[in-house]
């Protein structure tokens, strides 16, 4: 079986993730083919090449990276056809009543526009990473927190991701035999 990969992160995280899963899935099958790329390089990839396609990315300021929807778009069918995955990584997601593709409304939305339906998708919490930010990001994102009660001393990192519930997703996603298309959730 052959798996690809495709992540679109800002900051890293959701490459983070991304390498979390495929460690997981060869972890549960040594035979298996994972490759991960950018979303930036993956029109070099045919997907028709491979039996399982996830799709990850990362929302910054209420938004995708606006490549993300033309690309899926252009793939929806083939997508449809596979055995394939979508997380989103948040900071929202952080709050419990935010963290399932019903209850993120960034990824509710998206998914309810796009022609792709995942055999499996997800919502994972980010990282905040203020002392790596630029000015303009550490100033926004602080805003962002304060408004929403987070954290907003700029001096920290925390990384909110819950890795349990990344390795669940992939060990669900590789050993998915059945038809029904479902959203992960605890």
């Amino acid at each position: 079986m052959k798996t690809l990969i495709i992540y679109s992160s800002v900051d890293g995280q959701t490459q983070k993730i991304a390498q979390a899963m495929a460690a997981e899935m060869q972890a549960a099958d040594q035979s298996a083919v994972l490759e991960l790329t950018a979303l930036s390089q993956a029109d070099q990839y045919d997907l028709s090449g491979y039996d399982n396609i996830v799709i990850g990315a990362s929302i910054r300021y209420g938004h995708f990276n606006k490549a993300l929807e033309p690309y899926i778009q252009r793939h929806a069918q083939l997508l449809n056809r596979k055995k394939s995955a979508f997380y989103s990584v948040n900071l929202t997601a952080r709050k419990a009543d935010k963290n399932t593709p019903e209850t993120n409304v960034y990824t509710r939305k998206f998914l309810q526009r796009i022609d792709w339906q995942p055999t499996q998708s997800a919502v994972f919490a980010g990282a905040l990473r203020y002392p790596r930010y630029r000015f303009f990001d550490r100033f926004m994102i602080r805003l962002i927190m304060k408004i929403t009660g987070g954290e907003t001393d700029t001096t920290k990192e925390i990384e909110y991701t819950d890795w349990d519930k990344v390795a669940e997703f992939a060990r669900r996603f590789k050993s998915w035999q059945g038809t029904t298309r479902t959203s992960f959730t605890y």
